[in-house]
């Protein structure tokens, strides 16, 4: 999730009562040539920060939130804490609610690649300071066209009360700035949200109620507890959620976005998998997507004539639907690998899966170059020229040149080039 820094500020406390290494991947022209660039530390959400306040207490004294804990039980007897975004955070939310002509895709890409960062954080404690090794990770994503919501979920390293509030109720304030200062110049870019820290907020380009229940993996075991944080984009709440079932048994985090009206379109299981596999199709951890499959299954036709002595009744398919779990992620990046252990059939292979091309590459070139700025290339020319180059050299639909940070699609728009 998105990094914080201190605020610094006091916060109000009353009592009520309620419920409970960079990529690039480029093919140009007549070419397709894919370059990854790597190491863009601070493109994809960066690494969690803590913070004391000035007397030295943890930071939940010194956010510059406004908080209310109710104390006051009832059916359920969880108290439920009220929290005020602190100012950063709303001109950030402000950007993105009244972003009206941006690419919204790019809510599913920012919220896959934290959940990937989250396994990798749990990937690494595991190593460093664990006894055992974690479980298998992955994320799942999962539609309710009944509720209009969309889950995003992941057993990775998970969060606790006082990440909660961190991560989500304060913003870097250097990547805040920047944002909102290219965003009012009106200069920037809402699809590059990333970049500076605060990838989790594009959720709100698409729901107007986003509901993250989370159990960290840096606690004992036994002292785990699942917090659920929500937010309708101008405060948010945390309570305790012991009934919130996660699927990852050890950790994880799970976020509901309850979408706008005119964001239905994300609960066709058919376009998170188009997005999915353009934005996130090398992410490290399987990438699984609840799918609905149509099988179909030989029953006896009861509008034919009755079958004759000795003879089987005539049979007919009726089709039925199956939903069942799909991984979208299964081509791995070779441009990360060394080019000499890398042989021709699987550079064909990523050729044609990653160019929908069917032809073989006519040569193939892969390298590393290592400076100031690092980066790895994979370039592929074509034996036929693309079909969507024969008619006009330039057009759009013929863009070869792709960038990716951290395994993830960023863009594939280069007016310069």
């Amino acid at each position: 999730m998105a990094p914080t820094h201190p605020s610094g500020g006091k916060t109000r406390r009353t009592v009520t009562k309620t419920r409970s290494p960079a990529l690039l991947v480029v093919a140009v022209a007549c070419a397709c040539i894919s370059i990854v660039v790597s190491q863009a530390r601070s493109f994809l959400a960066p690494p969690m920060a803590t913070s004391t306040s000035r007397n030295g207490a943890v930071a939940e004294r010194s956010l510059s939130l406004r908080r209310a804990v109710d104390t006051a039980g009832d059916v359920s007897g969880a108290a439920v804490e009220n929290f005020e975004f602190e100012a950063e955070v709303g001109k950030v939310m402000d950007i993105i609610v009244n972003s009206l002509y941006s690419n919204k895709d790019v809510f599913l890409r920012e919220l896959v690649s934290n959940a990937a960062d989250a396994c990798d954080k749990k990937r690494f404690l595991s190593l460093t300071e664990g006894d055992a090794p974690p479980e298998p990770m992955k994320l799942r994503i999962q539609t309710d066209k009944e509720s209009r919501t969309l889950t995003i979920e992941d057993n990775g390293v998970g969060m606790r009360k006082q990440d909660l509030i961190n991560n989500l109720g304060r913003i870097a304030r250097s990547g805040t700035a920047n944002f909102v200062k290219e965003m009012g110049e009106g200069e920037g870019d809402v699809s590059l949200i990333g970049q500076f820290g605060v990838g989790f907020y594009s959720g709100f380009l698409v729901a107007n109620k986003i509901e993250v229940s989370s159990k960290g993996f840096q606690d004992e075991e036994a002292e785990r507890k699942t917090w659920k944080w929500t937010s309708q984009g101008s405060s948010f709440t945390l309570q305790e959620a012991p009934e919130e079932a996660l699927f990852g048994e050890q950790s994880g985090t799970k976020i509901v976005l309850h979408l706008r009206e005119e964001a239905q379109e994300y609960l066709d299981s058919g376009k998170l998998a188009d997005l999915l596999k353009k934005y996130s199709e090398f992410i490290t951890f399987p990438i699984e997507l609840w799918n609905e499959k149509v099988q179909y299954d030989q029953v006896v036709d009861e509008t034919a004539p009755p079958p004759k002595e000795g003879e089987k009744p005539k049979m007919k398919s009726v089709p039925r639907s199956v939903f069942q779990w799909e991984q979208m992620n299964k081509m791995k990046p070779i441009w990360l690998r060394n080019p000499e252990v890398v042989n021709s059939s699987e550079y064909s292979e990523f050729y044609k899966t990653t160019f929908k091309a069917f032809d073989e590459p006519l040569t193939t070139t892969h390298f590393k170059v290592e400076g100031q700025i690092e980066f790895r290339a994979l370039v592929f020319i074509p034996t036929t020229m693309p079909f969507e180059l024969t008619r006009d050299m330039f057009a759009e639909a013929g863009r070869s040149m792709r960038l990716y940070v951290k395994r993830v699609f960023i863009n594939d728009k280069f007016e310069d080039l």
